[in-house]
């Protein structure tokens, strides 16, 4: 049994992660919408890929670009996100790996 002062020690505010976050992405991994709740306790929905039991966000700009990359490359087998800025000033770049 724990008391509150060691549980509130421990705990951890989940977070997703953002799919910029890993070093490399198949293309053929599994994506799916979750519903999640702000802070205000509005609810709304993300994609996510689940890789080790994480969730790591999937920009619908990411999902553009790699749709482009797909038309060039149709054999892309992998890629990489590159992400720059913050916020609502945040842009991705699709690479993609070999």
């Amino acid at each position: 049994m724990t008391n509150i002062k060691e549980a509130a020690k421990a705990y951890k505010t989940p977070q997703t992660k953002n799919i910029s976050d890993l070093d490399k992405v198949l293309v053929d991994q599994e994506i799916v919408e979750k519903e999640y709740t702000d802070y205000e306790g509005k609810s709304f929905k993300i994609s996510v890929v689940e890789i080790n039991g994480e969730d790591y966000r999937v920009p619908v700009t990411v999902l553009k670009g790699l749709k482009a990359m797909i038309v060039e490359l149709p054999n892309l087998v992998a890629f990489k996100v590159n992400k720059q800025g913050e916020g609502m000033n945040t842009s991705y770049t699709v690479i993609p790996i070999e």
